[in-house]
């Protein structure tokens, strides 16, 4: 091997040759431990330079490595004596860079059944062979010996970290994880989770959440390992509740836990379903009738009954009182009974009554220029029409009350009176007044008798004069004591000034 070679590959210095076998390089750097190696004595430092490395040649081990020594002449060895010495160098005058080795100051001789490479090297080293180079090629050497001395240091400190980072996060790995109880709907299991507070974890167990559910502890609360977490999902319930209708929400898995939860009496209660009724997630129709209590007034007594009826009437019966022809009570048989409520039952007789009653009938005005103005001639009588009522008479506990007009009925229509009113102007005198129909005036009034007086005694004579209005026309005494042909002549004077108007239900006659 030449000494090029043996400055590039051969051994440290600092670890002597090998006392066994070939010198291995690519072996020595792999093993795992590095190289054990002695104490380094140091020396005075007001020493030569070359003094403070003494304790690379005196390694205390004898003959067997004295031969193989780069530095023999840098120590003593009280065994073989001093080394030759070689010219000094400047640049190499002092080793302040490799003075000291703190790193390596002590090792205990490595103990172990992977043993360094450099022990097959001792065959190489043949005693009394000295490697050649000087003073720099050693300096060389001595830093190849740190370097192969950190390699395995250098590659351990990176897989260390590694180990350390790997069992860290291994630690936070499992301080993340956590037992938790998750119970749904009254489904209880236990899981592990990653996750931070309720909500999350829901979100990852697919459980979904609305604004009627209940979730304890709330969706916000942080999670930590053995949590109970509990979620009830609501369910409509369509209640309705003495009489009245509503739709409530309910966590409660069951009818008799859902009226609980809402307060509901249910003792002495009526309830549609089994209170062991589950109630699904789709809800349930419930009808509830709690227990009331309710006065009945009947035949003078008082009864209260406690009940759980759904109407008046079922009251009625439950009380013993039973309804006949008639009856009736305070509030409607078929409204629901309300807790408190007095309800009286009324007893109930009568019948009908029919009553007739005249339609008047009306009066139709027709003017008739034939006529003299202000006389009036009845051309149709009108005739009265006919009303048939029927009446409902009550008594209600013995007291009769007004009666009560159920029905109608018209028996006969009413006929219209045509009167024709005359419009032509009266005569200045008595002529033309002769050809009136004055018997028939006469005939209509009295009968056609000069002396008839009517029975309050005031009107009298054959046209029915009052005595004022006889005298107005010059008449003396009574008109019935006058002749007749001195009535018909005051008559037709009479008419002259008014018309047929005196004669109010007779004047007509004149125009026939």
């Amino acid at each position: 091997m030449s000494n090029a070679q043996f400055e590039t590959y051969g051994p440290s210095p600092a670890q002597g040759p090998p006392a066994h076998g070939g010198f291995d390089p690519y072996r020595a750097r792999t093993q795992p431990y590095g190289v054990p190696r002695p104490a380094v004595p140091r020396t005075d430092s007001d020493g030569p330079g070359w003094q403070r490395h003494a304790g690379h040649g005196s390694r205390g081990a004898g003959a067997e490595y004295a031969a193989h020594s780069r530095y023999a002449g840098h120590g003593q060895d009280p065994e073989y004596g001093e080394g030759p010495e070689e010219p000094g160098d400047p640049e190499y005058s002092e080793y302040s860079e490799y003075s000291e080795y703190p790193e390596y100051a002590e090792y205990e001789p490595y103990e172990d059944t992977y043993r360094p490479a450099y022990e097959a090297a001792d065959a190489a080293y043949a005693p009394g062979a000295r490697s050649t180079g000087g003073r720099r090629a050693a300096h060389r050497r001595r830093g190849r010996v740190v370097e192969r001395v950190d390699g395995p240091m250098r590659r351990l400190v990176p897989q260390a970290l590694v180990v350390a980072f790997l069992a860290g996060g291994t630690s936070a790995f499992v301080a993340k994880d956590k037992a938790i109880e998750l119970n749904v709907d009254g489904r209880p299991r236990s899981l592990h989770t990653f996750a931070d507070d309720v909500g999350e974890l829901l979100a990852r167990e697919g459980v979904d959440v609305g604004a009627h559910d209940l979730v304890t502890p709330g969706p916000g609360k942080a999670l930590a390992s053995g949590d109970e977490i509990a979620v009830r999902h609501g369910r409509p319930l369509r209640l309705t509740l003495d009489g009245r209708r509503r739709e409530v929400w309910t966590t409660a898995d069951t009818v008799e836990a859902a009226l609980r939860e809402l307060g509901v009496r249910t003792e002495g209660a009526y309830v549609s379903v089994p209170g062991s009724r589950r109630i699904g997630r789709g809800g349930l129709g419930l009808t509830v009738r709690t227990e009331r209590a309710v006065t009945v007034l009947a035949d003078g007594r008082s009864r209260t009954v406690r009940t759980n009826a759904e109407t008046v009437g079922e009251v009625v019966e439950q009380a013993g009182i039973t309804l006949r022809g008639q009856d009736s009570t305070s509030a409607p048989t078929e409204s629901f009974p309300r807790d408190g409520q007095a309800v009286t039952v009324l007893r109930i007789t009568g019948g009908r009554e029919i009553r007739d009653e005249t339609i008047p009938f009306a009066v139709q005005r027709v003017d008739d220029p034939t006529v003299f103005r202000g006389t009036e001639v009845v051309e149709r009588a009108g005739q009265h029409g006919l009303r048939r009522l029927t009446y409902a008479l009550r008594t209600v506990n013995g007291v009769r009350l007004k009666p009560r007009r159920i029905g109608t009925e018209v028996v006969r229509e009413p006929q219209t009176q045509v009167v024709k009113v005359g419009t032509r102007p009266l005569p200045t005198s008595m002529n033309g007044t002769g050809e009136l129909d004055w018997e028939g005036l006469a005939a209509c009034e009295s009968g056609g008798r000069p002396d008839a007086v009517d029975s309050s005694g005031t009107y009298g004579g054959l046209y029915q004069f009052d005595t004022r209005t006889w005298r107005g026309l010059g008449g003396q005494g009574r008109p019935q004591d006058a002749p007749p042909a001195e009535q018909t002549m005051r008559a037709k004077k009479l008419y002259v000034r008014q018309g047929a108007s005196p004669w109010p239900h007779c004047g007509g006659r004149l125009h026939r």
